[in-house]
């Protein structure tokens, strides 16, 4: 145990010199360390992809379910849009050295917050090899070393890319350890780098609920808490409803597996005995099972299984989805208040009232009006990639890109002023 802990630390005192290095780069040399990372990547994409169908072999034979080897596996498109990923963080704006405000105070001294890098960042995730990548690029951008701790399920594919990504980096004259993976495949050394305190500024989780709790339970290390997505999709009363039905088949079934996919829709009474069967037969259409309360079964019993109290809390990641009927929008904003992890919930609605009073009852870090959940991600939202999707309330709420991944200082110039 004392080993691996050693092994932790001196990894994180390595990452803690590149950083160093890296906090003074200008943007010229990130974005340049940037491409030839994306460039790298695509060079050795056959040796990712070898390494990683072994991970899926093994993650196949332990049983492991398909919606997480979808996430965890990777081809030939999957390593070019991680290395467009990389080239997109490389066209952002640089954070660092921003000025968030700047004034000069009545005694004379010119007063600027500026923004800095944390210094050293860990993430923790499963399965998905493709973070190894957005973080480390979004890391570097900001000016950060990046300690990564992805499952062990992912250790191959993990292991190609840091190798590629690390060569890339020593190419452009940057150090090496700016980019590292944790060492060791047990829970102790993943408890190792949450105690790292004074090595490590900031852990950011990325995964299921348990890896989460875990996480923020146990680090002494600083936490950005990520959270599970269980997004909900309201169809009101005053709704289109040819627009509701693309909404919710979309939030389902475009890509089930992830965080921001729908996994409970209500209802408004109102509109259910036209929208209900019309969803219903959609959603089977698509090979979704319906988990319904007593009112949405008995508009088809045959697509419907009957909703558990588990149910309306759990983010099933897969071809499911609960449902209900609400009698008001005020009753649908309590249940999603009740039941929902404040991810991202969404209202279709031709009402700019009832859209208005959605978004101020939903206390969600993402609240869409006639969207898909689907668009709650980084690439999406403009900022090239994402280093996690926040659910705190804390430094950062919602998908963090760039500027999240930054802290501030004050710089204050006087001309020998003195404090009576």
């Amino acid at each position: 145990m004392s080993t691996d802990r050693d092994a932790v630390r001196e990894t994180a005192c390595r990452a803690r010199t590149a950083a160093v290095d890296l906090a003074s780069r200008s943007r010229a040399d990130k974005d340049a360390a940037l491409h030839a990372m994306a460039s790298g990547l695509e060079a050795a994409a056959p040796t990712i992809i070898a390494a990683n169908a072994g991970d899926v072999e093994r993650a196949r034979d332990g049983g492991t379910s398909e919606a997480i080897i979808d996430r965890l596996r990777l081809d030939e498109k999957r390593v070019h849009a991680m290395a467009d990923g990389l080239r997109d963080v490389a066209a952002l704006t640089d954070p660092v050295g921003e000025v968030v405000r700047g004034y000069t105070l009545p005694n004379g001294l010119e007063l600027r917050q500026v923004r800095v890098p944390f210094g050293v960042v860990g993430i923790i995730y499963e399965a998905r090899p493709n973070v190894t990548a957005d973080a480390a690029g979004l890391c570097l951008k900001s000016g950060n070393a990046v300690l990564l701790r992805g499952s062990s399920s992912a250790r191959g594919s993990n292991e190609a890319i840091v190798a590629a990504l690390r060569n890339a980096l020593v190419s452009k004259g940057f150090p090496a350890d700016s980019v590292q993976l944790v060492p060791g495949d047990s829970h102790e050394s993943v408890k190792h780098l949450m105690r790292a305190r004074g090595l490590v500024d900031v852990l950011i989780p990325r995964g299921g609920a348990t890896l989460i709790r875990s996480v923020v339970e146990e680090s002494t290390v600083p936490v950005i808490e990520t959270g599970v997505g269980n997004c909900h999709v309201y169809v009101d009363s005053a709704a289109d409803l040819d627009m509701a039905i693309d909404i919710l088949l979309n939030a389902k079934t475009q890509r089930p597996s992830v965080c921001n996919a729908a996994e409970t829709f209500l209802v408004h009474a109102d509109i259910a005995d036209t929208f209900v069967p019309r969803a219903l037969a959609a959603l089977a259409g698509a090979g979704v099972t319906v988990h319904g309360d007593e009112r949405i079964r008995s508009y088809g019993k045959d697509h419907v299984v009957p909703a558990t109290p588990e149910d309306w809390g759990t983010e099933y990641l897969s071809l499911d989805i609960a449902g209900a009927v609400v009698d008001s929008l005020d009753d649908a904003c309590r249940h999603i208040r009740t039941h929902g992890s404040g991810h991202t919930d969404a209202i279709v609605t031709g009402s700019q009232q009832a859209a208005r009073r959605f978004v101020q009852a939903v206390d969600s870090a993402a609240v869409v009006v006639n969207a898909s959940t689907r668009f709650t991600d980084g690439g999406e939202f403009g900022f090239g990639a994402e280093i996690g999707i926040s659910t705190q309330k804390l430094h950062a709420r919602g998908p963090m890109g760039l500027p999240e991944l930054t802290s501030t200082k004050y710089v204050v110039v006087g001309e020998g002023q003195i404090r009576a």
